[in-house]
């Protein structure tokens, strides 16, 4: 059977090993998930764009998500553009309106109305009908490796700010790195979003009004997420 190596930060290798997990199992069940979710989006990407179809064919996409994607289709639509770009899926999220990505940029003081999504033009393949933009592509299998890194079976729109933040060459990852929001303080923002929740959850007694103000729009979406997981 071939090999394939791994590299792991010296404390998680010493964890792993002290701990006994099934390394190999475990890496191939979240390789076959991945791959399952990147062949899914490449599918979609390969045919005409159609929104009603997405919740289908893209079936770890929360149902936020799914309509984020349909948004920036619509809005390449609406500008006669050939293919979506990031800044469209970046448009997508922001006129969601209700999704964890917003309350991300929130809590890095990026206040989502103060966000213009661009309207850059960018590189895609030459094809009748409308496409992903290659940069936003890629940005897409970026969140399902986003998705696959936290652990989650499911891809929501909190997953595709991260990976928008992050991809090279996209117009929306120039922006939001531009207003402090690059794909590691992200990244670091949502896990720590997932972190106060569960500490949250697990604490005794009523917290402060103002924190369950806070906190509130990102409970509910954790609470649906978990009882649509089991």
């Amino acid at each position: 059977m071939p090999k394939i190596n791994v590299y792991l930060p010296d404390d998680l290798a010493d964890a792993v090993r002290d701990s006994g997990v099934p390394v190999s199992a475990i890496c191939q069940r979240a390789l076959e998930q991945a791959i399952r979710r990147v062949q899914a989006i490449r599918e979609v990407s390969l045919t005409d764009l159609d929104p009603a179809s997405f919740s289908d064919r893209l079936p770890s996409f929360t149902g936020r998500s799914v309509m984020a994607l349909g948004l920036a289709v619509e809005r390449a639509k609406s500008a006669g553009a050939t293919v979506v770009t990031t800044g469209d899926l970046l448009a997508g999220v922001l006129t969601e309106g209700g999704n964890l990505a917003l309350q991300i940029l929130a809590a890095m003081d990026v206040a989502p109305a103060s966000l213009t999504a661009p309207s850059t033009p960018e590189p895609g393949a030459a094809a009748e009908g409308l496409r992903f933009s290659t940069p936003a592509a890629v940005a897409l299998e970026l969140a399902v490796g986003e998705a696959v890194g936290f652990g989650h079976n499911y891809v929501g729109c909190e997953h595709l700010l991260v990976a928008l933040a992050g991809e090279p060459d996209g117009s929306a990852g120039e922006l939001l790195r531009a207003r402090g929001a690059d794909a590691r303080s992200t990244r670091r923002t949502v896990t720590a979003a997932l972190a106060g929740y569960a500490h949250l959850n697990s604490t005794q007694g009523t917290p402060p009004a103002s924190l369950m103000t806070v906190l509130a729009p990102l409970i509910e979406r954790i609470e649906r997420l978990e009882a649509r997981a089991n």
